[in-house]
């Protein structure tokens, strides 16, 4: 019952975001929306939860682009099915119900400012920073500190439809220690107090393992993709 009621919230707030009506289907529900939040204006976005999935595209063209598509299961063969110039993810979505949160003990988290954020956005590189999507949190920042010089910080951006979605970094050379899980139960616990759903979306096994540790359950993907 749990998994069944964190699916359909997830699902709640992407069609949220959709930005006009859709709903999740197996093979997927096509819908044109040209100020969908699933991608990148201009793009089509495909979001899959529990088996059943959702897709925007700016217009009626696009729409023709992604009929008879057969790998939506599947958003690696999906791009190979699509006449792709450019792909985003895919990326996996995680969602976590606040009885299977599993924070850490024991480390020094505290709250910092928007200046810890900058400094450690701007000493990893580029790529980094973009994954990490800490310079859109709107929440407070919880960093970690090693010689007064910060070394992990996490926050979340609150996106329409009540959700957190939880962006986390740490500097390189500070990996493996178990610093990312702390600061994102920091903000995974500020959301929660909130009453927010809290998100963790991935791409790098390094942090889907993360949200694994602190009990987020991983239950679809998002993919967005640049029509050629």
């Amino acid at each position: 019952m749990v998994d069944d009621l964190l699916l359909s919230r997830a699902r709640t707030l992407w069609v949220t975001l959709a930005g006009a009506p859709a709903t999740f289907a197996s093979p997927a529900d096509v819908v044109v929306s040209p100020l969908s939040m699933l991608c990148p204006p201009g793009w089509a976005g495909v979001v899959s939860l529990g088996g059943a999935a959702i897709a925007t595209v700016p217009d009626s063209a696009a729409a023709l682009a992604l009929a008879g598509l057969r790998s939506w299961d599947d958003p690696a063969a999906l791009v190979d099915e699509l006449p792709a110039a450019e792909t985003l993810g895919p990326a996996t979505l995680a969602y976590l119900d606040p009885s299977a949160f599993r924070p850490p003990v024991g480390r020094d988290v505290v709250v910092g400012d928007r200046a810890d954020l900058r400094t450690l956005l701007a000493s990893v590189p580029a790529a980094d920073a973009d994954e990490s999507g800490l310079a859109e949190v709107t929440s407070p920042a919880y960093v970690v500190r090693a010689r007064g010089v910060v070394v992990a910080a996490a926050g979340y951006h609150r996106w329409p439809g009540g959700a957190a979605h939880v962006c986390v970094l740490t500097a390189r050379g500070h990996r493996g220690l178990g610093l990312a899980r702390a600061v994102a139960a920091a903000a995974t616990e500020h959301a929660l107090a909130a009453g927010l759903l809290a998100q963790w979306r991935a791409r790098p096994e390094a942090s889907r393992r993360v949200g694994r540790a602190l009990g987020y359950r991983e239950l679809g993907w998002q993919l967005s993709v640049r029509l050629a």
